[in-house]
This record gives C-alpha cells, sequence and structure tokens, in this order.
C-alpha cells in the first residue's frame, strides 16, 4: 500500500476520531465539572511521561533496525518484539517503584492547588501501562504497514470506549465520576489488547525467547541508538505535557485551569489531525530510503509531508479561530472556557508550524544522523521548562502556551537548517508562501462577512463560506501534488453508475 493511500485512509480515520474526540469534549464540557475534565487531562500528561520512561527508545529500534530483522530472519525466529516487550514493561516496573518513593514528593506538590490527581493517584499506574504497551505493537505493527489498523485503534476505537463511559456515567449506569475514572483508566489497555489479538490473528507476529543472529550481530549499535533515543523521547515527552503539569502544581484551583486548557489542546489537536497518519505512513519509507540511499525519495517525502500538513492546518486553525467564541456560547459551555480561546491562538499557531515543517524529525531521527535529534530535544526542554514556569507564575494559564510557541518555532528551527545544511533537503517551494497567503485571505473574508453573527446556523455558514474558497483556491493554484489526484479520483467514482 502506497504512502498516498495509507495517508488518505489513516486521515480519513483520524478525521472520524477527532470527530469523535470533539463530541467527547463536548459531553466532558458540558457533563463534567472543570476540574474533572482537568483530571482526565492529566491523566493523559502523567501516562505520557511514564511512555518516556518505560519506552526505553524502543520505537525507534522497532523503526531503524526492522528492516535488517524483516530481510534476514524468518518471522517465526524475528526476536524483535519479544526484546521490545519484555523491555519495556521491566522499565515499567521501575516506574512503579519510583512512583512508590516519590509519592510523598508528589502530595507535596499537588495537594494544594490539585487534591483531585493526588486522591486518584494509584490510577495513573494502570492508564499509563496501557499506553506503553500500545505504542510497542503500534511501532511494530507500523512496519507490517499496519498503520490503518493501529491509526483505527488508538483515534477511533479508544475514543468511542471514553463515549460510552461518558453516556454511561449520564444514564448513571456508572454510578459517578469516581467510578468513570477508574474504568477510564484501562482505556489503553483494551486497545493494546486489540491490537495484540489482531496481529496474533493475522499471523504477523511471534514470541521467541531465543537471542536470533541478527540481534547479535546489532546489539552494541541497538543499545548504543535505544540509550540516546530513550533520552531523547524522554525529553521530548516531558516538553510536551510539563504545560499541563505546571498549571496543576502552581496555579491556585489547578485542575479547573488544566481544564480549560485542556479544552483549548484538545481543539489544537484538531489541527495536527493528519500528522499521525502521514508519520505512521512514512517511517517505513524513510527507514527503507535511508537502508538503500534514495535521497530522491526521501526529498519527496519531506517536501509532500510539508505542504500537505500545512494546507490542513491553515484550513483547521482557521476554522477554529474563526468558530471559538461562538462554538462555546452557542452549545451553552461553562462561561470559563472562554478563557480557552487565546490558549488556543497560541498552541494552535505552534501546531501549525510543527505540521509546515513536515517530518523532519523522523527524516533525521531514521538517518544516522539520529543523534541530532537528540541534542535538537535537549534544547527544546532547556527552553520549555523554564519558560513554561516562568511564563505561567506570571500569566497563568496561558503561559505554557507562549512558551510552547517559543519552543517550538526554535525546535523545528533547528531541525530544518540541519537538514538543510547536512543534505540540501529543503521542504519549502513557492507554494508554502501561496498556501498562508490563501488561509488567510480566506479567514479574513470569512471574519468580516460573519463574525457578528451567532448561532448553530452562522457557524455553518462561516465555516462552509471559508472551506468553499479555501478548497478551491487549493484546487486552483495546484498547491499539492497529492490533491488533484485524490480530487479527480473522487470525481470518477461519483461518476460511475
Amino acid at each position: 500500500m502506497s504512502i498516498r493511500r495509507q495517508s488518505i485512509i489513516s486521515s480519513f480515520l483520524v478525521y472520524i476520531g477527532f470527530a469523535l474526540g470533539l463530541f467527547n469534549t463536548y459531553l466532558y464540557a458540558k457533563g463534567f465539572t472543570e476540574a474533572q475534565y482537568g483530571l482526565i487531562g492529566t491523566f493523559i500528561a502523567f501516562a505520557n511521561i511514564m511512555l518516556s520512561f518505560s519506552n526505553v527508545g524502543l520505537s525507534f529500534y522497532i523503526y531503524k533496525f526492522f528492516p535488517y530483522y524483516n530481510d534476514n530472519l524468518p518471522p517465526q525466529k524475528n526476536d524483535m518484539i519479544t526484546l521490545a516487550l519484555v523491555t519495556s514493561l521491566t522499565a515499567f516496573l521501575f516506574v512503579v517503584i519510583s512512583g512508590i518513593v516519590f509519592k510523598d514528593f508528589f502530595i507535596r506538590k499537588y495537594s494544594e492547588n490539585s487534591p483531585e490527581i493526588v486522591y486518584y493517584y494509584y490510577w495513573l499506574f494502570p492508564f499509563g501501562l496501557g499506553l506503553s504497551i500500545y505504542t510497542i505493537f503500534e511501532a511494530y505493527a507500523w512496519q507490517l504497514r499496519k498503520s490503518v489498523v493501529t491509526n483505527f485503534l488508538k483515534e477511533i476505537l479508544w475514543r468511542l470506549f471514553a463515549t460510552i463511559l461518558i453516556v454511561l456515567t449520564f444514564m448513571r449506569v456508572i454510578k459517578d465520576f469516581d467510578v468513570f475514572i477508574k474504568v477510564y483508566a484501562f482505556t489503553y489497555m483494551g486497545i493494546a489488547l486489540t491490537l495484540l489479538i489482531y496481529l496474533l490473528a493475522k499471523r504477523q507476529v511471534y514470541f521467541t525467547f531465543n537471542i536470533s543472529r541478527v540481534t547479535k550481530k546489532f546489539y552494541k549499535k541497538i543499545v548504543g541508538v535505544i540509550v540516546f533515543i530513550w533520552a531523547g523521547n524522554f525529553v521530548m515527552n516531558l516538553s510536551q505535557v510539563f504545560d499541563t503539569l505546571v498549571i496543576g502544581a502552581v496555579v491556585a484551583n489547578g485542575m479547573t485551569f488544566v481544564g480549560i486548557y485542556t479544552l483549548a489542546q484538545n481543539m489544537s489537536s484538531m489541527v495536527y489531525a493528519p500528522q499521525r497518519a502521514i508519520i505512521s505512513a512514512s517511517i517505513p519509507a524513510l527507514s527503507q530510503a535511508w537502508k538503500d540511499k534514495d535521497f530522491g525519495n526521501i526529498n519527496r517525502i519531506y517536501q509532500r509531508s510539508s505542504i500537505n500538513q500545512l494546507i490542513f492546518a491553515i484550513a483547521m486553525f482557521s476554522l477554529i479561530w474563526l468558530n471559538f467564541t461562538d462554538g462555546v456560547l452557542t452549545f451553552h459551555l461553562k462561561q470559563g472556557y472562554l478563557d480557552a480561546r487565546i490558549i488556543f491562538l497560541y498552541i494552535g499557531l505552534s501546531k501549525v508550524i510543527d505540521m509546515g515543517t513536515g517530518v523532519n524529525g523522523q527524516i533525521i531521527g531514521t538517518s544516522i544522523y539520529w543523534k541530532v535529534e537528540f541534542i535538537s530535544g535537549i534544547i527544546l526542554l532547556l527552553m520549555t521548562l523554564p519558560l513554561n514556569y516562568i511564563l505561567t507564575k506570571q500569566l497563568g494559564a496561558v503561559g505554557p502556551a507562549i512558551a510552547n510557541l517559543i519552543s517550538m518555532t526554535v525546535y523545528n528551527a533547528i531541525r530544518y537548517f540541519f537538514l538543510l545544511k547536512k543534505f540540501n533537503l529543503q521542504p519549502f517551494t513557492a507554494k508554502t508562501m501561496y498556501a498562508i497567503l490563501l488561509g488567510v485571505s480566506c479567514y479574513i473574508v470569512s471574519y468580516l462577512l460573519f463574525n457578528n453573527y451567532q448561532g448553530i446556523g452562522w457557524i455553518i455558514l462561516r465555516s462552509s463560506v471559508f472551506t468553499l474558497l479555501y478548497a478551491t483556491g487549493v484546487l486552483l493554484l495546484d498547491l499539492s501534488p497529492d490533491v488533484l489526484p485524490v480530487w479527480s479520483s473522487i470525481r470518477k467514482r461519483f461518476r460511475k453508475p
């Protein structure tokens, strides 16, 4: 299955997942308090911290070395998934032990401003364990070209689990939020088990405890790589969730403001929608291209990922920014969520920048210069942590959003200039500027026409006008080499009798 086809199908699933996530966001904001919603966001933040420790660079190990295992071993003798899973579970055991040892420190940091997370402290661990196990199986499935399946599980099924739990809570089948959050803690376990059963049923994963000749040959290189990547992934994950953690720790009524911040994060995640699909489809091709020294294919993936992601990111950012206030008021969400609009502005712009620079991290990460990804991650962390803390103390919940925009801009600039200087790889073309100017123009027109009107009808009309103008511009300017073929394919399908 080609990268384009995998990306399109996976993106379609991601869009469905985000629509379901948006529906869940509405249910959370409508039926739960800001503090309860903030607790859910904090669960996700801590799960990602646990993942940073327990993954130990194993996802990268799978991305980088799978072609060597696959080319030299029959599936039954491939010990890669066994090594990765056993190592991850062992690392998670140390996470649990550390959690017990440092519990008192955690309580001191969060008991005053966010007592809710202290009460559910031990329930963080099954949530984190489920995410850790799923991530191992997901990385392996990507190499098997099963990104469509993994995106369905993580983007749709996981959110569907949450939807069912929310509805059951509203129906009083689940009696209260206490039971809800304890069941919610096992949702990642659910999709991890589902993926494992699927791979076993398809006979595409085997467990063997015999060390293969590939592992013996590359052992030293594998250990060296995963140690650096583990540190880099920890840095990256910590920088991505530190904003949520610092709000809960230093802002009065921390979980309430985490809830507001989480709403902005969830809305901004829609800007990110196709990135996961594109990355999951691109990584196997990039790994193989580096192995084959196919720089032409690497450059093609780089440029196409940049323009395709940028086109989508601009559209989603503009649509959300146009309708944010109207949406909160029209759907009668709590007034406190109006404060999430300015937070979304900064987080959303950081997502647009990250999307527009393409799969630069994946290109570096699958190359022999993967240490650059680690170094740039360290720089990101050194910027993110102090900026988040200082700006949160000064500006409240909007502070981390500004800090992340600054940090993400510098982070992507480092990766951009490295690829430009080392390999003469350039993601931007004249069409990059055309896409930005088109988005700004369509936003201004839609804003001037409909800004003074409120209601569901005006949201639909405002969004429709922007989408029509923007989509027409993308097609007429031929901004992406993938848009017209897809559009032509869609037209042909509709023309069939």
